[in-house]
């Protein structure tokens, strides 16, 4: 608990999307949702409470990104979780190696009963009032139809982060995933 505003200090794991790609993804999430200024990411550990303390789960974190290879994450289709309407992108590719490295991380300092599978995936919009969601789908089908920029990704650098309260979150360490990609046999 943060003593200072009285709320539960939560933290995530995210991979940020830089480039092109990163700032079509923010730019429409800006349209849909302009008060949250999230940098455009995929989560590999939703927001949680820590099992532990801060240095242990940077230490967890530490472990995990030794055991894994940077991965190049391809984006597929706009999709709608249907309990939450969360509007979002689909990953064609690199969803599974996301997952591998997630339950990996899910454990120790960093281990939390999630309400929901993980699913990797990018958040375009969340959390829009009835009256606002179809308009912010449309939009997003549009968008994301017309965007002629690259649609994939490198994950090589993993960023631990804390909430700050208010839709923001500050980054508390930046870790490179460390194991070396196996050839392929051709």
């Amino acid at each position: 608990m943060d003593p200072s505003s009285g709320h539960q200090t939560v933290y995530g794991l995210v991979a940020y999307i830089n480039g092109t790609l990163g700032n079509f993804l923010y730019n429409l999430r800006q349209e849909l949702v302009p008060s949250c200024r999230l940098r455009s990411h995929v989560s590999l550990l939703p927001p949680r409470l820590l099992a532990g303390d801060e240095q242990a789960a940077k230490q967890r974190i530490g472990e995990v990104a030794e055991r894994h290879a940077p991965l190049t994450v391809k984006l597929g289709e706009l999709r709608v979780f249907p309990v939450t309407n969360v509007i979002y992108v689909e990953l064609a590719y690199g969803r599974d190696e996301l997952a591998a490295m997630h339950d990996d991380l899910n454990s120790g300092a960093l281990a939390y009963a999630e309400p929901f599978s993980y699913h990797p995936h990018i958040t375009l919009g969340q959390e829009l009032k009835p009256d606002q969601f179809e308009a912010a789908l449309a939009l997003c089908q549009k968008c994301w139809a017309e965007y002629r920029g690259p649609r994939s990704f490198a994950v090589d650098t993993i960023t631990f982060v804390r909430n700050t309260g208010n839709c923001g979150w500050s980054d508390l360490q930046d870790v490179a995933l460390e194991r070396q990609p196996v050839p392929a046999l051709y």
